[in-house]
Protein backbone atom coordinates (compact mmCIF):
# COMPACT_ATOMS: atom_id res chain seq x y z
CA UNK A 1 0.00 0.00 0.00
CA UNK A 2 2.75 2.55 0.80
CA UNK A 3 4.43 1.71 -2.51
CA UNK A 4 1.26 2.65 -4.42
CA UNK A 5 0.98 5.93 -2.52
CA UNK A 6 4.64 6.72 -3.19
CA UNK A 7 4.30 5.86 -6.87
CA UNK A 8 1.19 8.02 -7.28
CA UNK A 9 2.90 10.94 -5.51
CA UNK A 10 5.90 10.65 -7.82
CA UNK A 11 3.64 10.58 -10.87
CA UNK A 12 1.69 13.64 -9.71
CA UNK A 13 4.85 15.63 -9.00
CA UNK A 14 6.31 14.58 -12.34
CA UNK A 15 3.16 15.63 -14.18
CA UNK A 16 3.13 19.01 -12.40
CA UNK A 17 6.76 19.58 -13.34
CA UNK A 18 6.00 18.74 -16.98
CA UNK A 19 3.06 21.17 -17.04
CA UNK A 20 5.14 23.93 -15.45
CA UNK A 21 7.95 23.33 -17.93
CA UNK A 22 5.57 23.29 -20.88
CA UNK A 23 3.05 25.97 -19.88
CA UNK A 24 4.71 27.95 -17.08
CA UNK A 25 3.19 29.05 -13.81
CA UNK A 26 -0.25 29.59 -15.33
CA UNK A 27 -0.38 25.87 -16.15
CA UNK A 28 0.12 25.09 -12.46
CA UNK A 29 -2.60 27.61 -11.57
CA UNK A 30 -4.97 25.89 -14.00
CA UNK A 31 -4.22 22.46 -12.56
CA UNK A 32 -4.63 23.81 -9.04
CA UNK A 33 -8.03 25.29 -9.90
CA UNK A 34 -9.16 22.02 -11.46
CA UNK A 35 -8.06 19.93 -8.49
CA UNK A 36 -9.56 22.31 -5.93
CA UNK A 37 -12.81 22.40 -7.90
CA UNK A 38 -13.02 18.61 -8.01
CA UNK A 39 -12.27 18.20 -4.30
CA UNK A 40 -14.69 20.99 -3.31
CA UNK A 41 -17.29 19.80 -5.87
CA UNK A 42 -17.32 23.30 -7.36
CA UNK A 43 -18.11 23.28 -11.08
CA UNK A 44 -17.23 26.97 -11.40
CA UNK A 45 -13.71 26.46 -10.07
CA UNK A 46 -13.13 23.39 -12.24
CA UNK A 47 -14.43 25.19 -15.31
CA UNK A 48 -12.17 28.16 -14.68
CA UNK A 49 -9.15 25.86 -14.35
CA UNK A 50 -10.09 24.03 -17.54
CA UNK A 51 -10.47 27.35 -19.35
CA UNK A 52 -7.00 28.45 -18.22
CA UNK A 53 -5.49 25.19 -19.49
CA UNK A 54 -7.43 25.43 -22.76
CA UNK A 55 -6.20 28.98 -23.40
CA UNK A 56 -2.61 27.92 -22.71
CA UNK A 57 -2.86 24.94 -25.02
CA UNK A 58 -4.60 26.91 -27.81
CA UNK A 59 -2.15 29.82 -27.92
CA UNK A 60 0.36 29.70 -30.77
CA UNK A 61 3.94 28.75 -29.93
CA UNK A 62 6.41 31.60 -30.16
Amino acid sequence: MPAIALLSAVLVVGFEQFVQWQYGPMGIVGLLLISVGVKAKSPACSTLGAAVIAVLVAQPAL
